[in-house]
This record gives structure tokens, C-alpha cells and sequence, in this order.
């Protein structure tokens, strides 16, 4: 089974690396949308829906597969045995960030459920500052397994 995941890893990292690729894409993309769809959906008729398309395509399409993807493969290369040294602290500042990730994509989702039955009561500013969430996250991410400190 050894052999079988060393022969593998190469590819399981590739599509790893795909999906944190485009699920980071979706979870800088979708604050955004909910600014616009805040600052914007209430001057032009029809536009509310059009937004809660975009965001709910986003959001299931792009996003929850691809965080999915990156948490299979993830995982697949933590099992692969020589691959991470859990006596240095880099594999424990990227597991909490890839957690706290999880958890920002969760609540954009709680937030698009919100816009759905209209309750929504963040400003394009609250979403514009929490749009630097994943940012801050993956640098952690990026650094920690670069550096492996």
C-alpha cells in the first residue's frame, strides 16, 4: 500500500493543488459578489436574483467541490507515511488555517442563506474587510509549508 501512495503522490498533490487553486478563487470571489449584491442589488430591478444565482453557482459548483477535492487529497498526503513531520509546528499552523478556512466557507455560505430569506444585515464594508480572511489564512498556509518551521 506504501509503494501504491508513492506512486500516486505526485498526482494526488497535483489535484490538490488544483483545487485550493479554485476553491481559493471562490473564497476571494464571493465576499466580493456579496458587496455588490449589498451596495448594488436595490438600484436595478431583477438584480437581487441575478446576484443569488452567481452566488449560489459559485458556491456549489465551484467551491464546495473543490474544497472537498482539497481535503481528500490533503488528507491522502498526510496518511502517505514520510511526508510530514509532526514534531515541527508547520503542519499544526497549516491544519488550524485549513480548519479556519473551512469554517470562512461555511459562514459565506450562512451569509448567501441569509441574502436568500433576507435578513442579510452586513454593509459592503463588513464583507469587504472579512474578504481579507482567506487572504491572511493563506499566507499561513503558504509560509507554513514552504518554510516548514
Amino acid at each position: 500500500m506504501t509503494d501504491f501512495l508513492f506512486v500516486l503522490y505526485p498526482w494526488i498533490k497535483s489535484l490538490h493543488i488544483m483545487a485550493v487553486i479554485s476553491w481559493m478563487a471562490g473564497l476571494f470571489y464571493l465576499p466580493r459578489l456579496y458587496v455588490y449584491h449589498v451596495e448594488n442589488a436595490k438600484d436595478v430591478e431583477g438584480a437581487s436574483a441575478i446576484f443569488e444565482t452567481m452566488e449560489n453557482k459559485l458556491l456549489r459548483v465551484i467551491m464546495q467541490p473543490a474544497m472537498i477535492v482539497s481535503w481528500v487529497c490533503g488528507l491522502i498526503m498526510v496518511m502517505t507515511p514520510g511526508i510530514v513531520d509532526w514534531s515541527y509546528v508547520w503542519p499544526w499552523t497549516k491544519g488550524a488555517s485549513v480548519v479556519a478556512m473551512t469554517w470562512f466557507h461555511h459562514w459565506l455560505a450562512i451569509r448567501r442563506k441569509d441574502f436568500l430569506v433576507g435578513r442579510n444585515r452586513l454593509t459592503g464594508r463588513q464583507f469587504r474587510m472579512m474578504n481579507e480572511v482567506p487572504t491572511v489564512l493563506m499566507v499561513i498556509i503558504v509560509v507554513s509549508v514552504v518554510v516548514k518551521f
